[in-house]
């Protein structure tokens, strides 16, 4: 079998003179056009801390390439950021962005004749967008992550700033410490640092067998992530040679790994979202029935930020996520058989790993956990037909109910918690929210973190048809499904109504008879406002069900 099945179409004969002569003007030697073709997705960007190193990685990687027996090619893809954007209506794009970025992986490897594909991501939305657009072309890929940033001296990161916000506003803190906080929180290059969104997909990708032993556990400005890049090369002229491609990869037993992972690590609820989306791109009949399955008879192990006290970096002095996976493997938690792009199993990987430090006390055993099942509650019931998804440690408790106070969007709900108008016992509804309703389906990162600095954490809950940053926590329920904007229960609730969410038989209620919904239902006017034009009519037109992973291109939509 040919190592350039895709790049030989482009470049061989004398009929693709023309094609060579453009390629020999950006470098190309004689020699270069009998090797495989091997892409770059680079995610590189100032615009975000995520991402300003991306470029400097992707030339080692290039490097490493060029090095083995294939030919490097570098391109970009965008990225946005969540943690700049949040609050605002630019957050609407955020996960616009995953599909901007999937698109133009799969164009760009697909138009060139790329046989081969290195992905590196920082922020959030560039890895499970790197990972659809792998899935969609199918050609032996790996990813790599750019890392995690360090927290400050203070041991505080951006999540820390913005619980400072609701201290601020609640009048405990001066707007003098407040600025001192945001000074220091966010230095140099690196993904934000907790197990949050950006963290847990790039754990849940190893798990998943997507990148190299190890990337998802390194700083971002270390020798290791260095390393990773420098790994590349060899790694993926392997990939090539044996023609192992993402479908030989992600197959359902290596998502049910990833879901492990993640539930063990304390994970976002935004891995939900993605991963239901990548297995989408694959082919791989997951859902969201297969969390509960599965969280069921995983715990959570990890004492780490937003819920716990740890930074990543913290883990990975301690040696990262890998003695995780093989503390899992060897109660048999995992699917040890499972593929992976260093073309060895997930077993074989593991094999030489060794346990933690005793005194490490970051990540707890399997035997006494934080909590002995997962934090990622699936609920259903009358207010979340097709399933919402819950982040319940625990430690807010495992029922709430409460009386509902009801926004149409996160601005006015946000402002409504500012203003100390949310009481202990509340449920803070926030709708509208949805893939199609924002549309884009923004994080609520300003309001829950204004909750939990007004110290109203475990007093008050939050339901919404949005999502939830990596970096909440708290009693909180999103994904709500159907949404506002197509007339999902959610757009029936009223204020004083009561909701009871209840994380141990998985149920959220809205405690109204069903005859007063049915005359509700007759006389709903759906408010919203929609764009006419541009990127976000056109995700609105196209996204389905956030219960299906919010997907644009879906068989079955």
């Amino acid at each position: 079998m040919t190592k350039r099945k895709h790049s030989s179409k482009l470049v061989d004969g004398p009929l693709q003179a023309a094609s060579r002569s453009m390629l020999r003007g950006v470098g190309f030697s004689s020699e270069d056009f009998k090797k495989p073709l091997v892409g770059i997705a680079s995610t590189w960007s100032k615009v975000t801390p995520c991402n300003m190193h991306i470029n400097d990685l992707a030339e080692i990687v290039e490097q490493s390439i060029d090095e083995s027996n294939c030919k490097a090619v570098l391109f970009n893809t965008i990225t946005v950021s969540d943690g700049i954007s949040m609050g605002t209506e630019g957050m609407k794009y955020s996960l616009v962005s995953r599909e901007v970025i999937a698109d133009s992986i799969e164009t760009v490897v697909g138009c060139l004749g790329y046989d081969g594909l290195v992905a590196i991501g920082g922020c959030d939305k560039n890895m499970p967008g790197a990972l659809i657009g792998m899935a969609r072309l199918n050609r032996p890929s790996l990813f790599i992550y750019g890392g995690s940033i360090k927290p400050s001296h203070e041991n505080t990161d951006y999540v820390t700033v913005c619980e400072k916000t609701g201290e601020y506003a609640k009048g405990d803190i001066s707007e003098d410490e407040l600025i001192r906080i945001e000074e220091i929180s966010v230095k140099g290059p690196g993904s934000c640092g907790g197990m949050y969104t950006a963290n847990t997909m790039a754990s849940a990708i190893e798990a998943l067998g997507m990148s190299l032993p190890g990337s998802s556990s390194q700083d971002a400005i270390s020798n290791n992530k260095k390393q990773d890049c420098k790994e590349a090369g060899a790694a993926i002229e392997h990939l090539i040679e044996l023609d192992l491609k993402p479908s030989d990869i992600m197959t359902k037993e290596a998502f049910e790994n990833a879901i492990t992972a993640v539930i063990a690590l304390g994970g976002s609820t935004n891995a939900v979202l993605h991963l239901l989306a990548m297995a989408d791109a694959i082919g791989v009949d997951l859902h969201l029935d297969d969390f509960s399955r599965i969280g069921e008879n995983v715990p959570v192990i990890a004492d780490i930020k937003p819920f716990g006290n740890h930074f990543m970096s913290e883990l990975n002095e301690q040696g990262g996520i890998s003695p995780v996976l093989k503390m899992l493997l060897d109660k048999n938690l995992l699917h040890g058989d499972c593929l992976t792009v260093t073309g060895k199993t997930l077993a074989e990987n593991l094999e030489d790993i060794s346990p933690y430090n005793s005194s490490q006390g970051i990540i707890k055993s399997l035997e006494d956990p934080i909590k002995g099942s997962s934090h990622l509650r699936i609920l259903y019931g009358n207010l979340a037909p097709e399933g919402a998804v819950a982040k319940i440690t625990g430690q807010e408790g495992t029922i709430f109910e409460g009386k509902a106070r009801v926004f149409n969007s996160e601005e006015d709900g946000n402002q409504a918690i500012l203003n100390k108008e949310i009481k202990a016992g509340d449920v803070v509804v926030i709708r509208y929210e949805g893939p199609k309703g924002g549309p884009g389906m923004r994080e609520m990162l300003k309001p829950t973190s204004a909750i939990m600095g007004q110290g109203l954490g475990d007093k008050v809950a939050f339901v919404t048809d949005g999502r939830f940053s990596g970096g909440t926590h708290g009693f909180v329920v999103g994904h709500i499904s159907p949404e506002a904007e197509v007339g999902g229960p959610i757009a029936l609730i009223e204020d004083d109504d009561l909701i009871r969410i209840d994380a141990e038989s998985n149920e959220l209620i809205l405690l109204v008879d069903v005859e007063i919904l049915q005359e509700r239902k007759r006389n709903l006017k759906n408010i919203n406002t929609s764009p006419k034009k541009g990127v976000l009519a056109k995700y609105k037109n196209l996204v389905g069900s956030a219960s299906k992973g919010a997907v644009t291109d879906s068989y079955d939509q």
